[in-house]
């Protein structure tokens, strides 16, 4: 089985590799326009409103992306396997509310990207957080960033290397340490999407339109070290252990799944077979014929 080539959900054409490029240049302009306008740019002097623009900009780019993928090649046995990932990510993720770093939602996210291929991913980790956002209540001008992030988080599970022979402990291994390092780089983009939001306030983290790149880097630094350092180490540790623990089932039973779906095999209709010298629908005659009286 190691060996075998995987068989993915989603293959990517010119397209939705396209699309994903476009709405990952306007995803890093949306959560690093802090450090890449000038003090003295029109975006710098509407700081507070930059983020609510990049917000609505990124929900009708993911939009395009997601349709450009399922017209690609996201069928009906995709769009199930895609409800089931997306339903259960979004349960999982309320049971770590309120609770720094217990956020088991993204173990799923790492192994279902990983078995399933970066675009289903990509899919599965924007269609989850928009779920749990609405089971959640968590509406708001945060929510297309995560969207994007969650995307990006599950998206390049499925690009790390082996995906054809690499298994048992070493692919473990390499999970786990993805799902580390990937916790923190997820909580250090989200927290670019909400630190310009900050203003000055009289804070020395806080972000300053009128100030150079590296004044403000130094501040976003100090600001994720305060702030969100424990919650991401958290969530890290957490992905990690249930990466390990209950990596090898979830592994197992996506790739049955997967083997099941047969995804990449074309469904196709062949004719019924006729016997030479048969009636093609001999019981349709027989019961549209009046039964025979019999006579005494």
């Amino acid at each position: 089985m190691s060996g075998q080539r995987q068989a993915r959900a989603v293959r990517l054409g010119p397209r939705s590799v396209a699309a994903l490029v476009l709405v990952g240049a306007v995803g890093v302009a949306g959560f690093g326009w802090p450090f890449l306008a000038p003090p003295d740019s029109r975006i710098s002097a509407h700081a507070q409103d930059a983020p609510w623009l990049f917000a609505g900009l990124l929900v009708l780019l993911v939009a395009v992306v997601a349709a450009t993928i399922s017209e690609s090649g996201l069928g009906p046995k995709a769009v199930a396997m895609l409800g089931v990932l997306a339903a259960a990510g979004a349960a999982l993720r309320p049971i770590g509310a309120g609770t720094a770093g217990i956020e088991p939602m993204f173990f799923l996210m790492v192994l279902s990207g990983r078995v399933l291929g970066p675009g289903f991913g990509f899919v599965l980790g924007a269609v989850t957080m928009f779920a749990s956002a609405l089971l959640t209540g968590g509406v708001g001008p945060w929510l297309p960033f995560q969207m994007l992030a969650m995307g990006w988080f599950a998206m390049a599970a499925g690009l790390l290397p082996g995906p054809d022979r690499l298994r048992g402990r070493a692919e473990l291994a390499l999970l786990a340490v993805y799902g580390f390092l990937a916790a923190f780089v997820y909580g250090t983009v989200m927290n670019l999407a909400g630190w310009p939001f900050m203003g000055t306030l009289a804070s020395n983290v806080a972000f300053d339109p009128d100030a150079p790149v590296a004044t403000n880097l130094a501040r976003f630094l100090a600001y994720c070290l305060a702030t969100s350092l424990g919650w991401d180490l958290g969530r890290a540790v957490v992905t990690v252990v249930l990466t390990l623990t209950l990596g090898p089932a979830v592994l197992r039973a996506l790739r049955r799944a997967t083997r099941r779906a047969a995804f990449e095999t074309p469904v196709t209709f062949d004719a019924p077979s006729v016997q030479p010298g048969s009636d093609a629908s001999p019981s349709i005659n027989r019961r549209s014929q009046p039964p025979s009286r019999r006579r005494w």
